[in-house]
C-alpha cells in the first residue's frame, strides 16, 4: 500500500515536471523564432510632418541596417516617435545625427517592449535617449554603437523645463527647447523592466 502511494506520488511529480519542461521548451522556441519575426521600426504620426523616416537595408559599417532620418528638431535636440522600435538579431538600427544635434530623444507610444537583439547606434556623437514604458529588453547578442551616452527608461515621460515628451500621452503639445531633460515621470503602477540578457555588460 505504501509503495503504491509512493509510486502514484512519484508519477504525479514526473507528469508535473514533464509539463514544466514542455512549457519551458515551448517558451524558448517562441523566443528563438520570434527574434526573426520582430516588427522593426514603425514610426507613428504624432509628430505630423516631422515624423521619423526609416530607410531599410542600408549597409552601415558592414552590417545590414535600418537608418532612421527625419524627426522634429528643436534647438540641439532631435525627437523621434515610434509605434514599435526593435532591433533584430544580426542587424543594426542607426539614428542619423544631423549637424548641431547633441541629443536624440526617441519614444515608443505603442504597447510593446523594445527588443534590442542586434546593434543600436547613432551615426555621430549625439547622446541617445530611449523611452518605452512597456520595457526594454537587451538580448545576448545586442550591442550599442553610440559615440555619446545612452539613456534608457521605462518612464512615461521625459520632463523638460518648458514641457514634456510623453510616450503615454503623445498628443500633449510639447514645448521642447531644452538641451537635456530635467527628469522622468513614471505612472502610478509598477514600472516595466529594463532587462539585459547579455553574457557581460
Amino acid at each position: 500500500m505504501e509503495n503504491s502511494k509512493g509510486r502514484e506520488y512519484c508519477s504525479q511529480i514526473g507528469i508535473a515536471l514533464s509539463v514544466i519542461a514542455v512549457h519551458f521548451f515551448s517558451w524558448n522556441s517562441a523566443i528563438a523564432s520570434g527574434t526573426s519575426e520582430l516588427i522593426a521600426q514603425v514610426p507613428d504620426n504624432t509628430l505630423g510632418a516631422e515624423s521619423s523616416v526609416v530607410t531599410p537595408n542600408v549597409d552601415i559599417k558592414g552590417l545590414p541596417s535600418d537608418r532612421i532620418d527625419g524627426g522634429a528638431i528643436r534647438g540641439s535636440g532631435l525627437f523621434h516617435s515610434f509605434q514599435e522600435l526593435n532591433v533584430r538579431e544580426g542587424r543594426g538600427v542607426y539614428f542619423s545625427n544631423p549637424a548641431g544635434i547633441e541629443n536624440i530623444f526617441s519614444r515608443v507610444t505603442g504597447r510593446s517592449a523594445s527588443n534590442i537583439f542586434g546593434t543600436l547606434g547613432v551615426l555621430g556623437n549625439a547622446n541617445l535617449f530611449l523611452l518605452n514604458p512597456n520595457g526594454i529588453i537587451f538580448g545576448p547578442n545586442s550591442r550599442l554603437d553610440i559615440g555619446g551616452s545612452f539613456f534608457g527608461s521605462t518612464a512615461n515621460s521625459l520632463i523638460f523645463e518648458d514641457g514634456e515628451f510623453s510616450a503615454r500621452n503623445p498628443g500633449a503639445p510639447p514645448l521642447l527647447t531644452m538641451k537635456v531633460p530635467l527628469g522622468v515621470q513614471f505612472g502610478r503602477g509598477q514600472p516595466s523592466a529594463i532587462v539585459s540578457r547579455l553574457n557581460s555588460w
